[in-house]
This record gives C-alpha cells, sequence and structure tokens, in this order.
C-alpha cells in the first residue's frame, strides 16, 4: 500500500490530481457525502442540545470499507475535500467513519486543481476547522427540523405527499407574488412619435424620437396634422465623452446569470458542467461570492492581455466583493491557466469555459472611450423637441473581448454611428409614426435572475442557488414554461408626403421562454405557509438565518443555541397550526353545470388539479375530471372545466376492441386492449382522431418489444424486461436487479424468483 491516501470527493477529480503526486501517494474519491442525518426520529436529539444522529448513507457503507481498509495500510490520510462547508463537513464526517487519528491525518483545500497548488496545499496542511462543520451542521439540521415538521402538516393540511424547505419555500413565495403582480397589472397604452429624416439626399437618415406620449389617437393624429408642411432644423448638437468599465471576474451568481443569457443554460446545467471544469483542472473553484482575483493570475492576464491585444489594452483591477458575509475567501471563478483561450473538451464545457477566460481577461483590460451625441430637432410649426441619440466607440478597450449581456428585456440600444449633420441644417422628413404602445409588467423570473434576486435578498449561498431552483421544480411547485402568446391589434398613424394613413397592426403579447411559473400546487401550498408559518417564509427571517450561519462559521456563536432559539417558538406554531387551522382545498367555485343544475368546483385533489361536478354529501356521488398541463385552477372558466368531462371519447374499434381518448393523472392518453399511449403535450387530446391514436399505440407498442426480452407462461407476473441500467426483472409492479455477469437468455423462472426472494425486504410494520 502507498505511504499516503488522498481523498477527494469525485473521482474525477482523483484522476486529475493522482498525475500531480508521485507513486508514494494514492487518491481516493468519496462520492461525495459519506454520512447523513438519520431517518429515525429527525435524525436529531432535540431533547439533548439537538446532537445530530449520523449514520453511513446505505450505498456508502462497502465504499466506507474500502476506503478504511485503505486508510489502515497509510502512514498519512490527507483530507482533500472542497473549501467550503460542505467539504469541511465531508472531512469531518470522513474523519469519523474511517476511525482516523488525528496524528496522522492532515486536512488540506486548494481552490484550483494544477500541480503548484496541490504541492503548496499537502505543504501547508491544517486541521478540520470544527466552525465551518457547524455553520453546514447548523443549516442541515435546521432544513431537516422544518421539513419533518412542516410536511406532515402539508398532508393533513393541503396534500399528501407534499413537503416543505426552509429555502424553497421562500423561492417558491418569490415567483408567485410575481405571478400575482403580473395578474393584477393592468395595460395601458399610449403613442410613441418617430421620425426617420433623410440627410443629404437619401444617402443616409437620422431615426429621431419625440420625449412626448400621447394618451390618445386623438391626441396623436393631432400632432402629427401640426408637422404636416413643417420645416425641420438641426438646432443642438451635443457631444459628450463616456466611458464603460468591465464587470467583475464571475461569482458562482454571475456565472449561472450570464450563461443564462448568453448561452441559454440552466442553473444546474451551468454548475454541472463549471464542476467537470474544476475536476478536470480547467477552472478554480466554482461555488465563490468573491471577485478577488490572486496577485499570479493578475499578473498571468496582464501578459496575456500585452501579448494579444496590445500594451494600451491592459489595465490592472482589484475587484472587492460586496455579498455581506461572503464565506468564500478565496479567489472569483477563473481559468487556471490565463494563456490557454481555449480547450479541448465537450462543447457545452468549451463554450462554459470560453465565457470564463473572456470575462476574466475583460475584467483586466482598459475601459471602452465612447462619444455621446445628441440631436436636438425642431418643428417649424410646434414647440416640441424631437431627439436622435447616438454612441460611438472610440477606443473599444475590453469590449475587444466581452459584453455583459442584460436582463432587461425592454430596453432599447441606441444608434450606432451618426451621419454628419451642422447647426441650423434643415433635414427632409421621410415619414412619421404615431404607433400605439402598451405598458409591460416586470417580466417573471428565469432561473438565472431567480438567483439574482435571491443573492440580492441574501437568501441562500452560493452551493444552494442551484439545487434549490432544482428542488422547486422536482417537487412540481414551479414549472419552468414557453408560451406563444396572443395576438393584439395596436393602431399605427402614418405621415407621409403630408398625407396621414391609419392602419391597424398585431402584434405578439405575452409570449415568454424558460420562466418559471407557480402550479396550483405550489400556489396553494404558498398560500398556507404564508398564513400559517409567516417566518418561514418571510425574506428578512431568511436572510437573518444566513448571516447567523456565518457567525457560526466565524465562531462567533454555538450553532445549537441558534437552532434553539428558532425551535421552540417554531414547534408551537406547528402543534397549533395542526389543531386550529382548516383544511386547505384551493376551492374555486365556477357556476353551475347547465345540464344537471350542479356545481362546479374547481380544487386540489389527491392526484392534483382537478374539476368536481356536484357536491360531496349529495346521494348521486360527484363526478370528477383532471385538469390539462397549462391549466390553472386560477383561470380556468366554466365553459373549459365542463369540455373535460366530455372525456373518455371512444374513437371507434381496431382488431375487435375499443380506442379511446382520456385524460388521467399524468395527462392525455390514447388506450386500447390495456395499451396506454401517452399524447405528446403540444397536441390537444380532443383534436386526437382515429388514425392518430392507432399510430400512437403502434410506436408505444413497437417500443414496448424493444423493451420486452422474456416472460413464463407458468407465472405471468414474472418478465425480464430490458431497461435504461440493463436488463432487470418485473414482478407484481416491482423491478428487481438482475447481477451483470448473467445471461439472461438461459434464466429460468426458479431463478427469477430466487433473485426476487433475495431482493425483497420485511415490510416494516406501522
Amino acid at each position: 500500500m502507498a505511504k499516503n491516501l488522498v481523498i477527494v470527493e469525485s473521482p474525477a477529480k482523483a484522476k486529475t490530481i493522482e498525475k500531480f503526486l508521485g507513486k508514494d501517494y494514492v487518491v481516493k474519491s468519496s462520492y461525495g457525502h459519506v454520512m447523513d442525518l438519520a431517518k429515525k426520529d429527525f435524525g436529531v436529539d432535540i431533547e439533548n442540545g439537538f446532537i445530530p444522529n449520523y449514520e453511513i448513507s446505505a450505498d456508502k457503507k462497502k465504499l466506507v470499507a474500502d476506503l478504511k481498509k485503505e486508510a489502515k495500510g497509510a502512514e498519512m490520510v490527507w483530507l482533500a475535500s472542497d473549501e467550503d462547508r460542505e467539504g469541511e463537513a465531508i472531512a469531518w464526517h470522513l474523519f469519523n467513519a474511517l476511525s482516523l487519528k488525528k496524528e496522522n491525518t492532515r486536512r488540506i483545500v486548494f481552490h484550483e486543481i494544477t500541480k503548484p497548488a496541490i504541492i503548496h496545499a499537502i505543504e501547508n496542511p491544517r486541521d478540520i476547522d470544527i466552525n465551518l462543520v457547524n455553520a453546514q451542521q447548523a443549516r442541515r439540521v435546521l432544513d431537516r427540523l422544518v421539513g419533518y415538521e412542516i410536511s406532515p402538516v402539508l398532508w393533513r393540511k393541503v396534500k399528501p405527499s407534499l413537503s416543505a424547505g426552509r429555502v424553497q419555500s421562500v423561492a417558491v413565495r418569490l415567483i408567485v407574488e410575481k405571478e400575482n403582480e403580473i395578474k393584477e397589472f393592468v395595460s395601458t397604452s399610449a403613442y410613441r412619435i418617430t421620425a426617420t429624416f433623410l440627410v443629404n439626399g437619401k444617402d443616409a437618415v437620422l431615426e429621431a424620437e419625440l420625449p412626448t406620449r400621447f394618451s390618445t389617437k386623438a391626441e396623436a393624429k393631432a400632432f402629427l396634422e401640426t408637422c404636416m408642411g413643417a420645416i425641420y432644423n438641426v438646432i443642438d448638437i451635443e457631444k459628450r465623452p463616456g466611458s464603460r468599465t468591465p464587470a467583475p471576474p464571475f461569482t458562482t451568481s454571475t456565472l449561472q446569470q450570464e450563461a443564462s443569457r448568453k448561452l441559454g443554460y440552466g442553473v444546474t446545467k451551468t454548475m454541472t458542467l463549471a464542476q467537470k471544469l474544476y475536476e478536470e483542472g480547467y477552472i478554480t473553484y466554482m461555488r465563490t461570492d468573491s471577485v478577488n482575483l490572486s496577485d499570479m493570475a493578475l499578473a498571468k492576464a496582464r501578459d496575456v492581455i500585452k501579448e494579444t491585444y496590445g500594451e494600451q489594452y491592459s489595465k490592472t483591477r482589484k475587484f472587492t466583493t460586496k455579498t455581506k458575509g461572503a464565506q468564500e475567501a478565496h479567489e472569483a471563478i477563473r481559468p487556471t491557466y490565463l494563456e490557454n483561450s481555449s480547450i479541448s473538451a465537450e462543447n457545452g464545457m468549451q463554450r462554459l469555459y470560453d465565457l470564463i477566460w473572456k470575462r476574466t481577461i475583460a475584467s483586466q483590460m482598459t475601459e471602452a472611450k465612447i462619444e455621446k451625441t445628441t440631436i436636438s430637432i425642431s418643428i417649424s410649426k410646434s414647440p416640441e423637441i424631437m431627439k436622435v441619440e447616438g454612441e460611438v466607440v472610440i477606443f473599444d478597450g475590453f469590449l475587444k473581448v466581452y459584453m455583459e449581456s442584460r436582463d432587461d428585456e425592454n430596453e432599447q440600444e441606441t444608434q450606432g454611428l451618426l451621419p454628419p449633420v451642422k447647426n441650423g441644417q434643415e433635414l427632409k422628413l421621410d415619414h412619421m409614426l404615431a404607433q400605439e404602445r402598451y405598458t409591460k409588467y416586470a417580466p417573471r423570473y428565469s432561473e438565472a435572475s431567480l438567483v439574482k434576486k435571491l443573492e440580492e435578498l441574501g437568501i441562500g449561498r452560493p452551493s444552494t442557488y442551484a439545487p434549490t431552483i432544482s428542488t422547486i421544480q422536482k417537487r412540481e411547485y414551479v414549472v419552468k414554461e414557453d408560451r406563444d402568446g396572443r395576438n393584439r391589434d395596436y393602431n399605427e398613424l402614418r405621415l407621409k408626403n403630408d398625407k396621414i394613413a391609419e392602419t391597424v397592426k398585431t402584434e405578439i403579447a405575452g409570449a415568454i421562454k424558460n420562466k418559471l411559473l407557480p402550479t396550483d400546487i405550489g400556489v396553494l401550498v404558498n398560500k398556507f405557509l404564508t398564513e400559517h408559518f409567516k417566518d418561514i417564509v418571510d425574506y428578512q427571517f431568511t436572510a437573518t438565518v444566513e448571516k447567523e450561519f456565518d457567525s457560526i462559521a466565524e465562531g462567533k456563536k454555538e450553532w445549537n443555541k441558534m437552532i434553539g432559539t428558532f425551535y421552540k417558538p417554531f414547534k408551537a406554531q406547528v402543534e397549533t397550526t395542526l389543531e386550529n387551522a382548516d383544511r386547505e382545498k384551493g376551492e374555486k367555485h365556477l357556476g353551475v353545470d347547465p345540464k344537471t343544475g350542479k356545481n362546479v368546483y374547481a380544487r386540489i385533489g389527491r392526484f392534483g388539479p382537478m374539476i368536481q361536478i356536484g357536491e360531496a354529501e349529495d346521494e348521486e356521488k360527484p363526478r370528477f375530471a383532471s385538469l390539462k398541463k397549462r391549466q390553472s385552477i386560477s383561470e380556468i372558466t366554466l365553459e373549459e372545466a365542463l369540455d373535460l368531462f366530455q372525456f373518455p371519447i371512444k374513437l371507434g374499434d381496431w382488431d375487435g376492441k375499443t380506442v379511446t381518448v382520456a385524460i388521467g393523472r399524468f395527462g392525455p392518453y390514447v388506450s386500447h386492449n390495456k395499451v396506454f399511449a401517452s399524447i405528446p403535450k403540444e397536441e390537444d387530446p380532443a383534436s386526437v382522431d382515429f388514425d392518430r391514436a392507432v399510430q400512437l399505440l403502434e410506436e408505444k407498442t413497437k417500443k414496448d418489444a424493444e423493451k420486452f426480452i422474456k416472460s413464463f407462461d407458468e407465472n405471468k407476473d414474472v418478465e425480464i424486461l430490458n431497461g435504461r441500467w440493463g436488463p432487470y426483472i418485473k414482478y407484481k409492479k416491482n423491478n428487481y436487479k438482475i447481477p451483470k455477469t448473467t445471461d439472461v437468455q438461459t434464466l429460468s423462472l426458479a431463478e427469477c424468483l430466487y433473485l426476487i426472494s433475495k431482493q425483497d425486504k420485511p415490510k416494516k410494520k406501522k
């Protein structure tokens, strides 16, 4: 065995580090956390100071045994998990799980996987920082208490199988409140006046705008009438020097935002790619809220810029972190080797690396010098003044490499280079437009803009943004959707050759792409939590908790005392809510069914949003129908609700059996002779005809046939099927593994039943 055992978090990182260390070192991976809170009794001893009860995760027992064996044979064990709180906790758990001794254990950290960084870490080891461990414990214990206490309340008072999380619930609240703002928003219209002037014949044009907006069509038309036969003169040319400075290097949240804007990546994809880049040694650690760059990186950036672009482009900058309580003391995200402007890797990694390289280099470049020009144009028949604004880049500076994107969807760019004009010069009007423009609501959150908002509020930290956004979508409290929008008419008046033409044009309003919207369940859970657990979804409270975690990490606060202060009133609130709160059905009365005269409701049922005709206490049982995807309780009309009861629709017979279209718990589907095929989400189930239904069923049958390997006449319940991870046994709705060395074609029924019996665990009594 090697003298030194180095334990890192991931196998990819282990491979990279092993290249830098000699034969005296063996590098193994823990594959993340090896211990977690026990499932039983919260995993926390509430009565005795909230002491956590950790146990080795079931899927890590063999791994821990192997690592323990390696550690026993090594002279020194180096715990090299990540340098944030989560990584510190992993190191601490490994120390305990492997029964390590302090005298032959060292904790090392590095924020980049390069040979100098690894050697430096080994030459400068430290002890496990128990304050960082306690900060992570505090977060884990608090989140477990909140989740385990509130979830049963939601099961009883809202709907079975729901769960709540501390930071996730606040994120859902933000999205619900944004949707409520949009629903309450009343769009108003005003007329915007623009004019196109010809300069020196038809060679060049100036696009001007009137700063004033007109409220009505009559006012806009009256202004255009005033401009008939008018003379237009340049009365002022104002030139102002300006500059633009580059954005700082990336933090976790700004990388997530910019990768979303420029590359269209969701936050989880961005972090997955960044993790790979880090583990393969291409970039520094990707979970950070620091914008600082090391002196070595600054010097290297300076050399690269001078060599590639010239000395006039180089300007060394030291950025300071503005985020309060920034937990990461290391660098911003940057390439480990700045001289490499590109890498050989998969496409997604290449594109993200390119973004990081450009942002880092641009941050150390000179400002862009800009000349802003404003031209004022008089109208002989009106006191109004029209304006033309343009911007010319005199020296590109950092813009040669990189320009930060913006979130504002409505932002208008100024004109570029303007044609030369003189004071007093007369301009010829080509045409003037008065267009009806509607006010727009603030856009819904994208994943990236939600991260930005959470960061602004001080909620969450670099390691929590991506998991939070992923969790609220997995729990189906929030969906990420595209919507086509609707056609909207607007008026346009056009003045040309002293004649005004009026037309009605059409534009698309309300279209969205990759935006986060709350589901009916999300809205209902948020309503319940804001009514009964105000602190849990309070922005200020959640941000304060984050600051308390920071104080624990700095050794200024005892973690279990902080939990105790929170838990006592919280537990009392849980008990009060269980005892006194009414069941939250999210019920909405839509009207009366004209056929039966019974009330029609939209509400949340056991399996999600549904429509109910009739009352529970009626002699004749109520009828139910599930809502279609993209239908919501808050927006569905009585007519749309009644349309759902046209299902199931019988389309005809095929091979002596009926083909049916229906809507179920998991969406619309077609069925025939116990074969069920989902209808694609972009298709309206009401428009699916017999031929299309047969096509969907044939596709499903073909897919199932490819999945099928073997069955047994003696026991029809046992089947051998081909799955995503290879062959497996299906028996009475349960799946069972087949050892990889087994020839599935020769597998007998007796052997299958033996494998089933070995894997079946006796059910625990309630």
